[in-house]
């Protein structure tokens, strides 16, 4: 049920701030005139010095030690978005430096080999020369290939952004490890994805080679083609786009036009995105799916070509393969999350007393069961486990909800499990098919203890109420620019009460799956509203009726027409009654 809390005006802001933004900023406890500046306007200067981040001087010392003696450099990356894009940023950066530089990329075939450093990758990468491997977004826990690296007289330098061991000693025997959480670490934004991590190893490695902290322009420019890179992977991961996050992402996005990659020019075609800025969603929806398809259907060293060497034709050529990989894609993904949901609700994995779903299937796709997890944790608003039963192993992904470290259950669960994996949010893991029933109960045990029934109900927490005549193509132009939107800064929810329904509700879209409402302000202010997925609610909202609506506000553009329409998130009729509610709602307060 909506609350019927308000929120207080916003103080504090700087002069010319939407009043509609400062109550935004206000409720997420946002008043300060200088924490405001720095979110609405995510500078470059607000970016943290590499040099505090863990391992980065030691491991810019020996990549550019690398360069000038001309040894062979291998960058082992990882097959998501976040693996691709870190290693092409490392890539760049290197060339830059030593355009004649011997450099390989490497990264694991997702079925063939799995996630992560294997120490069979590293042996043949120094016997095919490398002297250096450096690893980007995963090795934090590669104790074994870190002893085949010495082994093999290769220097491993590991940088990862994943959970490090608990113990300290526990860590890989590497040259250096770059990682934001190591113990003792006093780096300001411990959330850095690994393009993240690998960005300011970048920097690091420009600065260290001009020796000095002004680079010259090309550098510069370079890091600039760079940070784009680093914001596909930071929003593709979905780690907080707060602080430094929001700063790579912020400006990532806007110079992602400009980055003369033949890659990222290709994907942002065949995305369809020509026309327009790239934003957030546009990576998280069109993007880093098209990417993320190459490694989960085929080899990610496609993707991993389109990001660092391919010129334009054959950028093209890869380009368009992807997108026939992600069509296949989705229908893969499909197929796998209505399986998944008819046996989660068939065993009872959905029901109030059991709090984290766990499932094996012997067809479901490895390389998909992530990307299903999180439509099952979407739906279902618990932890989700799905794997892919192959003959005595079973292996696949995890994705949780805020408030459960999903890692954590696995680590009390380590027993059952061959290797594991991840973050607090997403992991991967594999285990002997015999342990999978004894898996299943430890983690449901570990979910339950810190779990609260409270937690397994979807919360939609509403920013503020607005009037209807407040939501002008200013005002809503004003709250786009808060963004990058995703985890850690969420669109903004707004509350509007009592408006009439001007004519019968229709459902709109295939299948009619989709609901439309014309509303109206007691003043007459009309708009548009559409709510995805509530296409059955067109019969209850009749011409006449009264309702409260939560709604993201958006622009629409058509024929030269500029108008604000709204996305429904939750609706209620004004007499009281629920038309639907998406859990808890509530309104911030500060």
């Amino acid at each position: 049920m909506m609350s019927e809390t308000r929120t207080k005006p916003g103080a504090g802001c700087a002069p010319g701030t939407d009043p509609v933004v400062a109550r935004i900023l206000a409720a997420r406890d946002m008043s300060e005139p200088d924490q405001i500046g720095a979110y609405l306007e995510p500078r470059l200067n607000l970016m943290h010095d590499p040099v505090v981040l863990p391992g980065v001087e030691s491991a810019s010392r020996r990549l550019l030690d690398a360069l000038e003696r001309d040894q062979g450099i291998a960058i082992y990356g990882d097959y998501d978005v976040d693996g691709m894009t870190a290693t092409a940023i490392l890539y760049h950066m290197l060339r830059h430096i030593n355009p004649q530089a011997r450099i390989t990329t490497y990264v694991p075939h997702r079925l063939d080999e799995g996630y992560g450093l294997n120490s069979e990758a590293i042996q043949q990468l120094a016997a095919e020369g490398a002297s250096v491997v450096v690893s980007v977004d995963c090795g934090v826990t590669a104790v074994e290939p870190a002893r085949a690296a010495r082994a093999a007289g290769v220097d491993l330098i590991i940088t990862d952004h994943h959970n490090p061991p608990t113990d300290p000693g526990a860590l890989p025997d590497a040259f250096a490890i770059v990682h934001p959480l190591l113990p003792g670490s006093e780096y300001p934004c411990p959330h850095l994805c690994g393009a993240g991590v690998a960005f300011k190893l970048a920097w690091r490695l420009a600065t260290m080679a001009a020796g000095r902290p002004v680079v010259d322009e090309d550098t510069r420019r370079m890091l600039l083609r760079l940070l784009s890179l680093a914001a596909l992977g930071t929003i593709a991961d979905v780690v907080p786009l707060t602080d430094e996050n929001r700063v790579i992402a912020s400006n990532g996005l806007r110079l992602m036009r400009q980055t003369g990659l033949p890659g990222i020019d290709a994907l942002i075609e065949v995305a369809g995105l020509n026309e327009r800025s790239v934003d957030a969603e546009d990576v998280g929806f069109k993007i880093g799916p098209r990417l993320n398809a190459c490694g989960r259907m085929g080899h990610a060293r496609d993707a991993v070509e389109l990001l660092t060497h391919a010129a334009p034709g054959r950028a093209h050529e890869i380009a368009q393969a992807l997108n026939e990989q992600n069509t296949s894609r989705r229908e893969t993904e499909r197929r796998i999350f209505e399986q998944a949901c008819e046996m989660a609700e068939a065993e009872g994995m959905t029901s109030d007393d059991c709090r984290v779903i766990v499932l094996a299937a012997e067809d479901w796709h490895p390389g998909v069961v992530g990307i299903v997890c999180s439509r099952m944790v979407n739906r279902y608003h618990r932890p989700t486990i799905l794997m892919q039963r192959d003959g005595d192993e079973c292996r696949g992904s995890g994705r949780s909800i805020d408030g459960y470290n999903l890692h954590g259950g696995l680590q009390a669960s380590a027993e059952h499990l061959s290797r594991f994996g991840g973050h607090d949010m997403a992991a991967g893991l594999a285990l002997e098919t015999s342990r999978l029933a004894d898996f299943a109960v430890t983690l449901r045990r570990h979910a339950h203890e810190q779990i609260t029934a409270e937690m397994l109900v979807p919360h939609l927490q509403l920013d503020c109420a607005v009037s209807l005549e407040e939501l002008s193509v200013t005002t809503v132009r004003a709250i786009r620019r808060m963004g990058p939107f995703g985890r850690g800064n969420p669109h903004p929810t707004l509350l509007l009460e009592q408006l009439r329904v001007t004519h019968d509700a229709r459902a709109i879209g295939a299948q009619g799956k989709h609901l439309q409402v014309l509303a109206a302000s007691g003043n007459g202010r009309a708009i548009r509203l559409v709510g995805w997925g509530l296409g059955d609610l067109a019969e209850r909202l009749r011409a006449g009726s009264l309702l409260d609506a939560a709604i993201r506000p958006k622009i629409n553009e058509f024929r030269g027409r500029v108008s604000v329409e709204a996305e429904i998130r939750d609706l209620r009729l004004a007499d009281g009654g629920d038309v639907r509610t998406r859990g808890r709602v509530s309104v911030r307060s500060h």
